[in-house]
């Protein structure tokens, strides 16, 4: 494409005229100091307007040949259409120089500084440019000023290098306004309907305890509150029994709930019958995963579920494949029914009967309550004929001196398996119970979860979201004290009389004792139902403590993590166990328990590090959920006793990860 000099001057930029210019002067004011120097000073200036001239010729004719090359399949016509673009087009070079512009680009870009939002791109284009050397396509998002564009285009080399000898490079770029259509499609996200559940809590006992002509003007107040929540909304509320609401919203309020973090729940405490000692709560789940309608609603009940699991008085919301709670600030009170628990024990004693042989499982480092319930189940199962077996590894001081006890009688002596054994003697017909936990990354051994399909789930811990699922019966009751007393229940309901053997009934109660803290945390009418059936069997209830009581040297170890507390927000108690012992987690139990016992301490968390794993246990005494704040590290339990586990952390680390999420939670309770 040749030029003549009149379009080499033209093209030359305001830049290097300028640089012309002061070349000509520093000239001109040599020739005065000195008039020898004219003729050089002439010289000079010429040969700087010559080389100007030639380096911004060859520099067009670059970008002539670039544009060439990128309209090289188009006709000659089509190339002057490219020139004007309607859809701003800029040639620039890596040092951010500006070489051509559309017209268009200069319209739409000029009342701002370009150059401050270009920066950043050319900054993100040379990191994409060191990555790989080729020619590479740019698709790129920003915001300028208040519009956003997208940004496409491709990178060419030049043919020039600079005095280092490195590679040179034109960006094409075109800037394509997606502000409306971003309007557009936040309008439309904004507009999908969410469907969510509520249900009152506890229904029945309002139903049972209220006078039959005060009950009408109650429900009506409940009613009022949930119509007058959704409605604010602009959403739509029809309720489908006595103590469900189904509604629907547009997804733009769901944030505007989340921020006042779903105060529908406080606002139906607030509501008092019975003089003031009975709470109403209530549970709502949400979900807009689905492409229906109908797959919403499912999702939502299946989300409730887990609400209900985690004992009510909470939101969950499923957005994006995730969920989030909000609320739970409540303790659980008891729902389960003595039909209830004798229909599971007949199911259950059913599904036994059927199997060819049982195995049975509690989760990592077992503890009484899931080894005493795993001893009930297998006696159960036992009772029944079945060939059956506890898949278990015990090890460690968890088990107190219960497991002394147990590994000195001959009746057990090959019905604890570990997992390789386990795995060879499962066929088809297996049944698989798991006591104690229903997190699927929490059980004992994996590799028995996922090769054995038929399972049985006896748990009474918070549901969690990784929850182990297509169960054939889940016995998940999250108002029970712990897994011995559904196991103890099961028993006592089961089609065929059950007789525990001593050590079994002592287990069972040793799991109860633990669970409770002596019988003071998570107790009710059928916890001690549950107790006083294990004890006609004759529990020596010293012995049983005897088992648990700590050394001295353990005595010792929990008053140094007593001492060297931290305090945080003037009630939660946070220390660390320094030493590596395999023993360290219950140690921390422990001690968490006992800084509880310290006046104005509300809740205890205690670390140490075994192994790559940082352990923590959250105790409370129900004035904060230790459950929520450990859930947020991926823990779990109730909301007076938690835990959890965090891989690839320091005990620093792992403390202020702690710490963050403390302060989360008392920045959402405030």
């Amino acid at each position: 494409m040749p030029n003549t000099n009149g379009k080499i001057l033209k093209n030359i930029t305001v830049k290097n005229m300028i640089y012309i210019m002061i070349i000509g002067f520093l000239c001109i004011s040599l020739c005065v100091y000195d008039l020898r120097w004219i003729i050089p000073s002439i010289v000079i200036f010429i040969m700087t307007v010559l080389y100007t001239m030639w380096s911004s010729g060859k520099k067009m004719t670059e970008i002539e040949n670039h544009i060439q090359d990128i309209t090289s399949d188009v006709t000659t016509a089509s190339r002057g259409n490219l020139i004007n673009t309607p859809i701003p087009l800029v040639l620039i070079e890596t040092d951010g120089s500006i070489v051509w512009r559309s017209k268009k680009f200069v319209d739409e870009f000029q009342n701002i500084d370009i150059a401050t939002y270009l920066t950043p791109i050319i900054k993100e284009i040379k990191l994409d440019i060191e990555k790989n050397d080729e020619t590479i396509e740019i698709t790129k998002q920003f915001n300028i000023d208040k519009k956003v564009y997208k940004i496409r285009g491709s990178i060419v080399k030049s043919k020039k290098r600079d005095k280092r000898k490195q590679k040179e490079y034109i960006l094409s770029l075109y800037f394509i306004d997606e502000t409306k259509y971003n309007e557009l499609f936040d309008k439309y996200n904004n507009s999908k309907p969410c469907i969510g559940i509520a249900m009152i809590d506890n229904y029945e006992d309002i139903i049972q305890r209220i006078l039959p002509e005060k009950k009408i003007e109650l429900l009506a107040k409940i009613e009022k509150e949930i119509i007058e929540w959704i409605t604010r909304a602009g959403g739509l509320i029809i309720k489908t029994e006595r103590d469900n609401f189904i509604c629907v919203f547009d997804q733009q309020y769901l944030a505007e709930f989340e921020k006042e973090k779903f105060n529908i729940l406080d606002k139906i405490k607030t509501i008092e019958f019975d003089d003031g000692k009975f709470q109403i709560t209530l549970s709502i789940a949400i979900s807009n995963d689905g492409k229906s309608n109908y797959e919403k609603y499912k999702s939502a009940l299946n989300a409730m579920d887990i609400v209900l699991g985690r004992g009510g008085d909470q939101v969950i919301v499923r957005k994006n494949g995730k969920y989030k709670f909000y609320g739970g600030k409540t303790l659980e009170v008891e729902k389960r029914t003595k039909v209830k628990a004798r229909a599971v024990a007949q199911s259950i004693s059913g599904l036994i009967s059927e199997s060819e042989n049982i195995f049975i499982m509690g989760h990592k480092n077992i503890d009484i309550d899931a080894f005493g319930s795993a001893l009930g189940m297998y006696r159960l199962s036992k009772t029944l004929g079945k060939n059956c077996y506890i898949a278990s590894e015990p090890k460690g001081k968890s088990l107190g001196k219960f497991l002394e006890v147990l590994e000195g009688m001959d009746e057990y002596k090959g019905a604890i398996i570990t997992e390789s054994e386990a795995l060879e003697l499962i066929n088809p017909n297996t049944l698989l119970i798991i006591v104690d936990t229903h997190k699927t990354s929490y059980v004992e051994f994996p590799d028995l979860l996922e090769k054995i399909e038929r399972k049985i789930v006896i748990d009474h811990h918070r549901k969690a979201p990784d929850c182990i699922e297509n169960a054939l019966i889940a016995f998940h009751e999250v108002y029970a004290s712990s897994a011995a007393e559904l196991v103890t229940e099961i028993i006592q309901y089961a089609q065929d009389d059950v007789t525990l053997t001593l050590i079994e009934a002592e287990s069972l109660y040793g799991g109860i004792m633990v669970d409770t803290k002596d019988f003071t945390f998570k107790t009710g009418v059928r916890t001690f139902e549950a107790a006083a059936y294990l004890r006609k069997y004759g529990v020596d209830i010293i012995k049983v403590k005897k088992w648990f009581q700590a050394d001295l040297e353990s005595y010792n170890i929990i008053a140094d993590i007593v001492k060297n507390v931290e305090i945080i927000d003037n009630t939660i108690a946070i220390s660390i166990y320094e030493n590596e012992d395999e023993n360290g987690n219950l140690i921390c139990a422990k001690a968490a328990d006992e800084l509880l016992t310290i006046s104005d301490i509300t809740a205890s968390f205690v670390m140490t590090k075994i192994g790559d794993k940082v352990f923590i246990s959250g105790r409370s005494i129900g004035d904060i959920n230790v459950q929520v704040i450990l859930e947020k590290l991926g823990g779990g339990g109730h909301i007076t006793l938690a835990g959890a586990q965090l891989e690839g952390f320091t005990i620093e680390e792992a403390k202020d990860e702690l710490i963050i999420r403390i302060n989360e939670y008392l920045l959402e309770n405030e």
